[in-house]
């Protein structure tokens, strides 16, 4: 129902009367917490005080209050927002005004508003209107238990009463951030630039106005009193651009804190990007390319991945904890156009820890795998890798094993066991050349 309401509204008694200070901070899980420093006007004695412009995913429970002034006697949430609908169903049984597309009028007592409108006219004949054929409708004004904003209605007790301030803090869901990466990898393939994005996503149902932002990485479970724990800094600069981290970072309980060095204002149904920090010249990266044979099945799989691996240490201008995010990848050609290569995600990465992009599978090396003989409980296979590259590559052959094993025979025999299911070769691959891996495995009983 399409309808331009007509309404004279006075609200505002017993509402905060200024918002002083605004903090939040987001989680990765779609979940912030607020906390909102405000004047208020308390009655003296019991009294009602309005608190307005909350979330409208408000977790109502969670909310704590605190002044000097007044003690919070009770709580209701109210969240029962106007509507065409709900207005036309307050005022069953009452007069309403209506015209409709014709430039007809309408005065009378509204009988039903339930698919479409059945009015009871001055002269008491009754009329019946097509809901989508009306274009306004007037309301002397708003019913009880209506409202237009998410409201907390405090109950307060206060001895002198008068304006003081108060402090409250709520979680809300509906909000959320995630960090995204870019990387532009250099021409020898040998080094990067990398710089880090914030992505804040509010679909809470509130503004939050030069609000100071907090940013927790890592993976909460239940928020505890939470300990202070290490040393704050900022996450990097550089001095070559002269341009600072807009994110201070510290460790905080079992987390990552990101605080943001300036307010800033997060809009209702607004996606909004922050620099996370400037760009970081990586120099150590390497591409590896890894044929995991057992994952092609029967032979018919000749992917083989490519990845970019590098530390996040201060040899590469990092050593920072990085949130878990997207990556995009891009190459310049040789135009000096930037060229998308993959994506990828990281979880959370402590400093001095190792990164891995997948990017993709590389189109020039093919892997081949086959079982060529079974005798009992032994398995021989035939793994071959082919480069056709025009230059020499290193890749990586790993062969998923299960249960209780033993390798009878191997060609290269120089494999690595990784882990108890799992073992690799390292294969170097000139131009055009073919190498064969052999290998028989015989699985124990147990």
């Amino acid at each position: 129902m399409k309808l331009l309401i007509t309404l004279a509204i006075a609200f505002c008694s017993g509402l905060a009367l200024c918002q002083a200070e605004v903090s939040i901070t987001i989680y990765n899980k779609n979940l912030a917490l607020v906390h909102e420093t405000r004047e208020f006007d308390f009655p003296k004695g019991i009294g009602k005080v309005r608190f307005t412009d909350v979330a409208s995913q408000i977790i109502p429970t969670s909310v704590h209050f605190k002044s000097d002034r007044a003690v919070l006697l009770e709580q209701n949430y109210e969240y029962d927002l106007v509507n065409p609908q709900k207005l036309l169903g307050k005022y069953v049984d009452q007069e309403v005004e209506l015209s409709t597309e014709n430039d007809n009028f309408f005065h009378g007592k509204l009988l039903s508003a339930a698919n479409g409108i059945v009015i009871e006219e001055m002269d008491g004949s009754i009329r019946s209107l097509s809901a989508d054929k009306i274009l306004n409708v007037h309301f002397p004004k708003l019913p009880d238990g209506l409202i237009t904003r998410p409201t907390l209605v405090w109950i307060t007790q206060s001895k002198k009463g008068g304006k003081g301030i108060g402090e409250a803090s709520y979680l809300t869901r509906g909000i959320s951030w995630e960090s995204e990466y870019v990387i532009v990898l250099a021409e020898d393939e040998k080094s990067l630039d990398m710089s880090g994005w914030v992505n804040i996503t509010n679909n809470s149902g509130a503004t939050y106005k030069g609000a100071k932002i907090k940013l927790m990485a890592g993976d909460v479970n239940i928020v505890a009193p939470a300990r202070r724990d290490g040393v704050t800094r900022k996450i990097r600069s550089t001095p070559t651009l002269a341009l600072e981290s807009q994110f201070e970072e510290k460790s905080f309980y079992e987390y990552h804190l990101y605080t943001l060095q300036r307010r800033s204002t997060i809009a209702e149904n607004q996606v909004k990007q922050i620099s996370l920090f400037p760009s970081a010249d990586v120099k150590h990266v390497k591409k590896e390319y890894r044929y995991d044979s057992h994952k092609q099945g029967r032979g018919k799989g000749k992917k083989v991945s490519v990845t970019l691996v590098f530390d996040n240490d201060k040899k590469n201008d990092l050593e920072i904890p990085l949130p878990k995010g997207l990556i995009r990848v891009y190459k310049a050609d040789t135009d000096g156009s930037l060229e998308f290569i993959g994506e990828d995600r990281i979880d959370h990465t402590a400093r001095k820890e190792e990164i891995r992009i997948s990017t993709g599978d590389a189109f020039d090396i093919v892997g081949e795998r086959k079982q060529v003989d079974r005798r009992g409980q032994e398995r021989k296979f035939e793994i071959k890798i082919r480069n056709r590259k025009d230059e020499t590559v290193e890749v990586i052959v790993g062969e998923q094993l299960y249960g209780s094993w033993d390798i009878l025979q191997a060609t290269p025999s120089d494999w690595v066991k990784k882990s108890s299911t799992l073992i690799e070769w390292t294969v170097s691959l000139k131009p055009d050349e073919e190498k064969v891996i052999t290998f028989t495995v015989r699985y124990l009983k147990n």
